[in-house]
């Protein structure tokens, strides 16, 4: 049986920049990616759909180490795929990646510390046995086989074309027709503006509104600073300036958030006028921050209501008919072809099973370490993003103290790490793996997770000023972290 220093799950994003930092920081450590899929990328290979583009700036969404030099600071979709396959063939990533390779389950012996893992080969349907050290999972936080779909019913009376976005149809052809997408999320705002460029008119149905707030897509400081300063310095400053705004933005949120979204909403009137009904469609009934705000470049959403080719309906859905959706009110949304923005299926570590010696490993049972490690759970680290401000910065630090931590083990010779409460914290008490946080995707899922605890290092912090001091400076072995032989 093949034996490696470290296996990573997962070549998207995360996993990519996982193995570059891997290979520039313990180059005597043996690894393999392992990715189920047929290609790298991640969410950026697997979805497809109609305007298809990241929310976040690429000054913080991209890896730390590699400047982002394009000019629209929002990408689409395909140039992130390319800039992590440039990733990839920069840092001599590609011969580590194994495709259609998916982990099923891994057990963890601390007879033998390793983990012998039980991978899929997708294209074969083959199951093979591979042995590690350290587990580092970057397979993101939702299902990539199911979407959410809630039941509609009159769903099979419909006769167009019912699209989920995660599996959009690449031979749809929506031109000249009728489009009915539901949700008002990212998904949402991203493809209704996309679509209404060649449909008859699109509408999007939502339950209840979300906020929304344009900005451009280009950044003309981090612009201008190319211009002025070697890649890596502007790229730096830039990535500097939009951390600082990012955090300043979400502190105000939570610390006066009426005002927050008194101006996050006549932003939006000043967007589509007066006479708009803005209070219905655009007002939420939750602060600012308890779910993601939707960002739309340059006010694309806007633009297209204001032109005729897009309009907004608040209602809830009484059921599907033959020639679109009939609403509780009412009234009736004609559409050729529907789609089903509803969102994400969330699930722990990419479904895979786990055990700890012979007993299976029941996450929600256990206490996070870091947002990283779970207690009682040896060489197993996570990489999961921040839910206010962008994935990547999270990865990059997550990547950051594997690294430490691989090198602080070679250094006293120990072979496994693994968090522990001490004797004092076992009735510590628990709140939600990520709290405050209240979006459907995350709230039908957070059963799932662990839990966290009232002080560190027992908590998800959800700041990026403190894991840096966590990741970078606080002393690995803390009392709870045991490195043993």
């Amino acid at each position: 049986m093949e034996q490696l220093d470290v296996l990573i799950i997962g070549a998207g994003l995360s996993g990519i920049g996982a193995a570059a930092r891997l290979k520039a920081r313990c180059p005597e450590r043996t690894f393999a990616i392992l990715e189920g899929r047929h290609a790298l990328g991640g969410t950026w290979d697997l979805f497809r759909y109609p305007g298809i583009r990241s929310d976040s700036d690429m000054q913080t969404l991209g890896y730390d180490f590699k400047p982002w030099r394009a000019e629209k600071s929002i990408a689409d979709g395909p140039a992130i795929r390319e800039y992590v396959t440039e990733t990839a063939d920069e840092n001599g990533i590609h011969p580590h990646i194994r495709y259609c390779h998916k982990l099923r389950r891994a057990a963890w012996s601390s007879d033998e510390n390793r983990w012998v893992v039980e991978v899929e080969k997708t294209d074969s349907g083959e199951m093979i046995r591979l042995a590690c050290g350290l587990l580092l999972m970057c397979s993101g936080y939702y299902r990539y086989d199911q979407g959410h779909e809630p039941s509609f019913e009159g769903s099979e009376d419909f006769t167009g074309p019912i699209v989920h976005p995660q599996f959009w149809p690449e031979a749809l052809d929506y031109t000249g027709n009728r489009i009915a997408v539901i949700g008002s999320g990212a998904t949402a705002v991203t493809l209704v503006p996309a679509m209404a460029e060649q449909a008859a008119h699109v509408t999007m149905v939502q339950r209840s509104p979300t906020y929304v707030v344009s900005r451009p897509d280009r950044d003309l400081i981090a612009n201008r600073l190319r211009k002025l300063l070697p890649d890596r310095w502007a790229y730096a400053l830039t990535r500097f300036k939009n951390i600082q705004l990012q955090r300043f933005m979400y502190d105000r949120t939570r610390k006066q958030p009426d005002k927050v979204k008194a101006a996050l909403l006549e932003m939006v009137r000043k967007q589509l006028g007066p006479h708009y009904d803005v209070e219905k469609h655009f007002t939420p009934t939750y602060a600012p921050w308890d779910q993601r705000l939707c960002l739309v470049p340059n006010g694309d959403l806007f633009e297209a209501i204001k032109s005729g080719r897009a309009s907004v309906v608040t209602d809830r859905i009484d059921r599907f008919t033959e020639s679109g959706i009939q609403l509780e009110s009412g009234e009736k949304v004609e559409a050729d072809i529907i789609v089903t923005a509803t969102g994400l299926e969330l699930e722990v570590l990419g479904g895979v099973e786990f055990e700890v010696d012979g007993k299976r490993v029941d996450f929600a049972e256990t206490w996070t370490y870091k947002g990283m490690m779970y207690s009682d759970v040896p060489n197993l680290v996570q990489t999961f993003g921040y839910i206010n401000a962008s994935w990547t910065l999270r990865a990059d630090l997550t990547s950051e103290y594997v690294c430490r931590l691989l090198n602080r083990m070679k250094d006293v010779g120990a072979a496994r790490a693994v968090p522990r409460l001490m004797e004092t914290e076992q009735d510590m008490p628990a709140r939600p793996w990520i709290d405050g946080f209240t979006p459907g995707y995350m709230t039908r899922a957070m059963h799932l997770f662990p839990k966290q605890g009232d002080h560190a290092p027992w908590q998800n912090t959800q700041n990026y000023t403190q894991d840096k001091q966590i990741v970078r400076k606080a002393p690995l072995e803390d009392g709870r972290l045991r490195l043993e032989s």
